[in-house]
């Protein structure tokens, strides 16, 4: 009897959050999702589209981000993103009713986390290779190819950087959604 009287004046003493503050966490949420969506649809066409093919010494070469595993990982990775960025937006838009389950903004907060971290994976490996690409590793013996494809370089550091775009978008709301699930669970 007696934990039943300080829980629900525990739970009287809470204060309830209030509404700008709500609005404001709902309305950022949406916003960097449909952003971080749109950066990283962009970076994974960006990659899509990615090919060229030179004569070189009679030959014919091709690039293409196929060729490399970390550009199949990296295009992958920004559907991914970009999809679950698009269907988390209805959990949002469900926690932004009154009455909603404050379990859920710590589910939302472990989904934001697992897309930064793919994300962040994804960028790494593309941003590695793409760095051997421009300027090779003479240890390797590794010559660098950018000198000769030069269009598909260019695509291939546009999608880099909307992808880094995408990735502080998501580290952001990671950020904004951990603080979320602390406030609730306090």
């Amino acid at each position: 009897m007696e934990t039943e009287n300080v829980n629900t004046t525990v739970s009287k003493l809470r204060p309830s959050p209030s509404p700008v503050s709500h609005f404001c966490f709902t309305a950022s949420q949406i916003w960097l999702r449909i952003v971080a969506a749109g950066t990283s649809i962009a970076a994974a066409c960006l990659m899509f589209n990615s090919r060229q093919s030179k004569v070189l010494f009679g030959t014919d070469l091709d690039a293409r981000y196929t060729y490399n595993p970390s550009f199949k990982f990296f295009t992958i990775m920004n559907v991914v993103a970009s999809v679950l960025s698009l269907l988390s937006l209805l959990p949002v838009f469900s926690l932004g009713r009154k009455f909603s389950n404050p379990v859920n903004y710590f589910f939302l907060f472990i989904h934001d986390l697992i897309l930064t971290s793919l994300m962040v994976g994804g960028f790494g490996a593309a941003a590695a290779i793409a760095q051997v690409g421009k300027y090779g590793n003479n240890h390797a013996g590794w010559m660098p190819i950018c000198d000769n494809f030069g269009k598909f370089c260019h695509k291939v550091m546009a999608s880099l950087i909307l992808s880094f775009l995408s990735t502080i978008c998501y580290l952001l709301l990671t950020v904004i959604s951990a603080n979320k699930a602390r406030e609730v669970s306090d």
